[in-house]
């Protein structure tokens, strides 16, 4: 670990100060004299005493000063070089937030969930695991919306998955938008990591992009696709004459299975939160794991150290210097009584 100034050009400052000594000085006004039989010797007193706080004061404004261009100068503790491993891969998420998620047809840990609340199980997990990824989260319904760029920062995007509510982006499916929003933040990623895990359980019933029309454009700009088909199928009601089972499925499998073929990418049908985790599995063995490291040097911030250290002188002079006119107001007052 080693000390850096990050901006050490402000080291020029130092001089300043002596500016001061240029500048004329104001004109003195005689104050009132009185005159005492012990004058000399008050006097010569006076001064030694002057000197030295004269002294002393000058000692502390000159540290405080070279410790506030300390602090402007910027000082950092840089750390020993890190090195990380990246897998290189850029996965975007885009998850369907829509009304027809909170259809409750999904098992998790043995009681029956809503669609939504089953992707936010096993999908956090599955953003846990992408150490060295760059993940990002769009949530789409009427609209598609950007909850997260592309990042290294997996806590971040689990939290704003656990937030996502259902109606948050509108009641309807906009897939379409949803895969254009993708691309765009895609494209200025590597041509071989870019990839879009679509998780939806209906069909395209909004916005202003044709799903298909979307898919050719993600196949031009080399984004893989690999669409996941939400629900059972088929739900459970409670009813006055008991449990029924109804039919709860108005997923477009066969847009979903095109988007994925146009693409290079795949389709799955996770009924169930045991499938939906296979997926995820099957995916870290799909997609190509490149031999990527980054490194990294932590950096300590210092200034505040000189900085408060400065601020604390400064105090103490002001301190001083009002002690002195109190002190100097007693004296004549004593004087003047005398």
């Amino acid at each position: 670990m080693n000390i850096e100034f990050l901006w050490p050009w402000l080291f020029a400052a130092l001089p300043l100060p002596l500016l001061a000594l240029l500048l004329p000085r104001a004109p003195g006004v005689a104050p009132a004299t009185l005159r005492l039989p012990f004058y000399a010797a008050l006097q010569d007193n006076l001064q030694i005493h002057t000197r030295q706080r004269s002294r002393w004061r000058l000692l502390l404004a000159i540290l405080a000063w070279l410790l506030l261009v300390l602090a402007v100068a910027r000082p950092q503790l840089i750390g020993e070089s890190v090195h990380l491993p990246v897998s290189g891969r850029s996965l975007m998420l885009a998850m369907d937030i829509s009304g027809s998620m909170q259809n409750e047809d999904m098992q998790v840990r043995g009681h029956q969930r809503s669609r939504l609340t089953a992707v936010k199980f096993v999908a956090g997990d599955f953003i846990e695991q992408r150490k060295g990824d760059r993940i990002g989260l769009i949530l789409f319904g009427d609209e598609a919306y950007l909850q997260a760029p592309l990042t290294f920062d997996r806590e971040t995007v689990r939290t704003l998955l656990d937030e996502a509510q259902i109606g948050l982006a509108g009641q309807q499916t906009a897939i379409g938008d949803a895969i254009g929003l993708a691309i765009k933040r895609l494209r200025k990623e590597p041509a071989s990591n870019r990839v879009l895990i679509l998780l939806t359980d209906g069909a395209n019933t909004a916005g202003n992009v044709d799903p298909l029309k979307a898919a050719d454009l993600a196949a031009r700009e080399d984004v893989r696709i690999y669409a996941i088909g939400i629900g059972s199928g088929e739900m459970l009601i409670q009813t006055p004459f008991g449990v029924r089972r109804v039919a709860a499925d108005d997923l477009d499998e066969d847009n979903l299975k095109a988007i994925a073929e146009k693409t290079g990418g795949r389709y799955f049908r996770a009924r169930d939160t045991t499938q939906l985790a296979k997926i995820y599995d099957l995916l870290d063995r799909i997609e190509p794991v490149s031999e990527d490291k980054q490194t990294w040097r932590p950096v300590n911030e210092l200034y505040f150290w000189p900085l408060g250290a400065a601020l604390l002188l400064s105090v103490l002079i002001a301190l001083a210097a009002v002690l002195r006119g109190r002190a100097a107001v007693r004296a004549r007052n004593e004087v003047s009584h005398a």
